[in-house]
């Protein structure tokens, strides 16, 4: 049975109530729930499409074992994090043909996408209510269906089409034949595209685990994957910035900007991709 008025929250079964929820903006990431015994456990949307369960407030975290999917998704993201990385170091990009340069960027292109279909893939297959930690079966139409009161649907849509944006830059830039009005629409449009579309998802991401815009940690690991991520957005927007044309010249506006954002933010990525399972096994709670 559904509670009314819960907007975004997944059904509550017979007898369960919403004592107080919390959220940004439209959107409910946060629930204390009230069970027919009387005990309250607290539900939060990260956690939910994650499978880690519900737990009672204050209470110790049950360590596990992490989920395939969060050694999957890290994995992807891992290996795209490190082709970025490699790719815009100095070391690397002086030695290599600059041809072996962009399809070192393409592939870890290819990694992000599968990762952030991946992450697209469990937020629309979450839970479809607040006790069980079963997924939804996949079906075609699910993943077709939209969800605009979640907002990690909208963290994973956004982030899955940025990538995108990313494979359409990256395999452009293989190319060594193009003009440079032709690098501006086919690489760098779409680099900053891509990094808008980061930008914004990582956001949305960090808003689900924290309270308000200031970083207030909930001892969470989940909370330090958000941050990490949106700082790498944040760096990866930066390197699109300066890789800009400059009508003048036609040159990249900062080189060592482009090479240093690319790098520090593969670095966050990196590091945020290597949490993934350290959060499905230590924030795994049981109510």
């Amino acid at each position: 049975m559904t509670t009314p008025d819960l907007g975004p929250l997944p059904d509550l079964p017979a007898g369960w109530t919403a004592v107080r929820t919390r959220g940004p903006g439209p959107f409910v990431t946060h629930a204390v729930l009230e069970r027919p015994d009387g005990v309250q456990v607290e539900w939060t949307s990260r956690r939910h499409r994650k499978g880690l369960g519900l737990r009672a407030p204050g209470a110790a975290r049950a360590r596990g074992r992490a989920s395939a999917s969060s050694w999957w998704i890290g994995s992807l993201f891992a290996i795209g994090s490190v082709c970025f990385a490699l790719g815009s170091l100095p070391l690397f990009f002086d030695a290599v043909p600059e041809r072996a340069v962009g399809w070192t960027f393409f592939v870890g292109s290819i990694f992000f996408t599968s990762a952030a279909y991946l992450q697209y893939d469990e937020a629309v297959h979450a839970p479809a209510d607040v006790v069980t930690v079963q997924r939804r079966p996949r079906r075609l139409a699910s993943l077709l269906h939209w969800h605009p009161r979640r907002i990690d649907a909208w963290a994973a849509t956004i982030q899955l089409v940025g990538t995108v944006f990313f494979n359409i830059s990256t395999f452009a830039a293989t190319r060594a034949d193009l003009a440079v009005s032709q690098e501006r629409h086919l690489v760098w449009a779409p680099d900053v595209l891509g990094s808008v579309c980061f930008l914004v998802a990582s956001w949305l991401a960090y808003s689900e685990v924290n309270r308000g815009v200031l970083p207030r940690p909930d001892r969470s690991v989940g909370w330090w994957v958000a941050g990490v991520n949106l700082a790498g957005s944040v760096l990866f927007g930066a390197a699109a910035v300066g890789a800009r044309y400059l009508r003048s010249t036609g040159e990249l506006a900062n080189v060592a900007l482009v090479n240093a954002g690319t790098f520090l933010g593969a670095v966050g990525f990196l590091v945020g991709a290597a949490l993934l399972p350290v959060e499905s096994a230590r924030d795994r709670a049981e109510a």
